[in-house]
């Protein structure tokens, strides 16, 4: 008998031509070889024994030809959709047929493809807000006025009542670390026209410093309302409560609720968050007197660990 060609279940190339004798694999646990005057069947162990192919050979020369010719197995498992699992009872002959083009109308699961234009509504959506939202920037910005040379000794307060004398203020935001000599600030009118006037402040003496007033650049970032106190009572937490940043990673808990506690007072909550992808962690420190978080603002600076917090 002479050699044979396997074709495993995976393979989705066939033999170009019939040999002498062919193997041709109708599932991925059996083997049917065919050829000279025997014929067998390799079945999986613990199966039965064997028994003859009942085909004629006529049909197996047809299915080898035919296999020959399109280079390809259909009893390979990408040509089955992930629903049909084969049925060994009724042959393999119907393996072929269950093979269906995929129609490009269709997803995978048969139904049409309504994705594309769910798709394009919402980017036509998208485009609509992008344009409004530039729109009402611009015209932010238009309003807005940018003020340095700050002295640290002014307040937000105090900044927008000097700006206020050329019109409504909607807005002001002093910007910079509170401990530097001269800050920046962001004032913002309800028109134009009242930005345009405040640009004549310009060279004002505001504290110990003349302050500069140019058009702005970029607008003010409105403040999330869900970030708000909603109640008289979380105001009241916030006043008591200070925000720190670049604190060791060394440094416990315990070391940090005991750093503040034996410079500013009794702390009643403190939360300490960090992440292994930067080097510091940060805190928010909930004191149990609003005084004990205004003393705590002199402690930036101070060394916690091995780091000026």
């Amino acid at each position: 008998m002479a050699a044979g060609v396997e074709m495993t279940g995976e393979a989705a190339v066939a033999a170009p031509s019939p040999p002498p004798a062919a193997v041709v694999q109708s599932s991925p646990n059996s083997t049917v070889t065919s050829g000279g005057n025997n014929t067998e069947t390799n079945a999986v162990a613990g199966s039965g024994p064997k028994e003859p192919d009942s085909k004629p050979e006529f049909q197996m020369q047809d299915m080898l030809e035919m296999l020959s010719k399109l280079k390809l197995n259909p009893l390979a498992k990408e040509f089955f959709p992930s629903s049909y699992s084969l049925d060994r009872n009724r042959g393999d002959q119907f393996a072929v047929s269950y093979f269906v083009q995929a129609n490009k109308d269709s997803g995978n699961d048969g139904y049409p493809n309504n994705r594309r234009r769910r798709n394009n509504y919402n980017q036509g959506r998208r485009r609509l807000n992008g344009r409004a939202f530039r729109a009402q920037r611009e015209d932010s910005i238009r309003r807005t006025v940018y003020v340095s040379d700050i002295d640290h000794n002014v307040t937000e307060e105090r900044l927008a009542a000097l700006f206020s004398g050329y019109g409504q203020v909607v807005d002001c935001r002093v910007c910079g670390d509170p401990h530097s000599r001269l800050r920046f600030a962001f004032v913002e009118f309800a028109d134009e026209h009242s930005a345009r006037a405040a640009l004549s402040l310009c060279g004002t003496m505001l504290g110990f410093s003349p302050v500069r007033v140019l058009p702005s650049k970029t607008a003010i970032l409105p403040v999330n309302p869900t970030f708000l106190p909603r109640s008289e009572d979380e105001r009241e937490m916030c006043a008591r409560t200070v925000y720190c940043t670049n604190i060791d990673k060394k440094v416990s808990q315990a070391d940090v609720k005991n750093f503040f506690e034996t410079r500013c007072g009794e702390v009643s909550r403190l939360r300490l968050l960090g992440d292994h992808v930067h080097s510091t962690r940060i805190a928010f420190v909930e004191f149990v007197m609003a005084e004990s978080a205004i003393v705590a603002l002199d402690c930036c600076g101070q060394l916690l660990g091995s780091q000026p917090i």
